[in-house]
């Protein structure tokens, strides 16, 4: 086990590495000049270069992506060209609003998604398993900003039970924090939870045709009773490994939701940058998600491997 974590451990940083490479030069070449956009089309040259040297563009490429990786390291991710404060505090207080928004989606996907796949396996090619399937098919194609808007329309407008926008803050309690996320969170959960329904019934399904099952059946098992006692709990295997693959998605994937609600998180965060040109927040908030994604996956693989002495016998 630990010559197979140590090998996932390399590959988590062989994959920073990369990353951190990517982003910082496919943004750098992006066109136009942080400090000629914040100074305006008619800023003196000698002005222009006077902010330059101010945030740290006059050094070369390379000495900048060295700043910014020892920053990181130390956990500095250096200070926003645009509002002139801490990127790492501007981080911090936005991730206390896309954190537990990520995690209130995965619980409602989880929710809505264990139910539904197992239904369906149990009733397979029966009305209910087709009506499951097809309310899937529906979740996974239609987009969640579609999903957002017509919960606004519904929740917020004509029922008045929700804001239509905003976060009240958790300083105003849990229970007012959770009720601002929650029509974020079920337009993010929707999709989510249909993908994750599907899967739970393929592997569900395919669980109830191994010999174990039949042998349970054998022993006097009642099919309702092989399917809790031994099929649910061999069929979470890869639903699991969905799911966190689902709370990578969800914390980095926001950024639209976000906008729709007006919530001040990290993926509003990155839209705010983008359109003032403050590429290093960018960066860095890029960098932190792309953190999150390859840590969520080693993580993953770590409890996959615990489940399945399989993979650490190939290593």
């Amino acid at each position: 086990m630990l010559r197979y974590a140590l090998k996932r451990l390399l590959s988590l940083i062989l994959s920073l590495a990369v990353a951190s490479l990517v982003i910082f030069f496919v943004i750098e070449v992006a066109p136009g000049d942080p400090a000629s956009f914040m100074l305006g089309i008619n800023a003196q040259p000698d002005t222009v270069a006077a902010l330059r040297a101010e945030l740290g563009l006059d050094v070369s490429k390379t000495q900048r992506y060295l700043n910014w990786v020892g920053g990181m390291l130390t956990g500095d991710f250096g200070t926003s060209y645009t509002y002139r404060t801490s990127i790492t505090e501007m981080i911090g207080q936005r991730l206390w609003v896309s954190l537990p928004l990520a995690l209130y989606a995965l619980t409602l996907s989880t929710l809505i998604a264990f139910p539904a796949g197992i239904y369906a396996a149990a009733r397979r090619g029966k009305p209910g398993d087709m009506a499951v399937m097809g309310a899937t098919q529906l979740g996974i194609a239609v987009p969640n900003f579609w999903f957002a808007m017509m919960l606004v329309l519904i929740f917020a407008i004509n029922l008045r039970w929700f804001g239509a926008g905003g976060f009240v803050g958790w300083d105003k309690g849990l229970w007012a924090g959770l009720h601002s996320l929650t029509l974020p969170a079920i337009s993010l959960a929707l999709p989510q939870g249909a993908i994750l329904a599907r899967v739970m019934r393929s592997s569900l399904l395919d669980i109830l045709g191994e010999d174990f099952m039949r042998t349970a059946r054998a022993k006097g098992l009642s099919r309702r009773q092989a399917l809790w006692r031994h099929g649910v709990r061999n069929a979470l295997i890869p639903v699991l490994t969905i799911m966190g693959l689902q709370f990578s998605f969800l914390l980095a994937g926001a950024i639209i939701i976000e906008q729709v609600f007006f919530l001040p998180g990290l993926g509003r965060l990155v839209f705010q940058a983008i359109s003032s040109r403050d590429l290093i927040v960018v960066e860095s908030v890029v960098m932190l998600l792309v953190f999150a994604v390859i840590l969520v996956n080693f993580l993953v693989d770590l409890a996959y491997a615990a489940v399945d002495p399989r993979l650490r016998a190939r290593t």
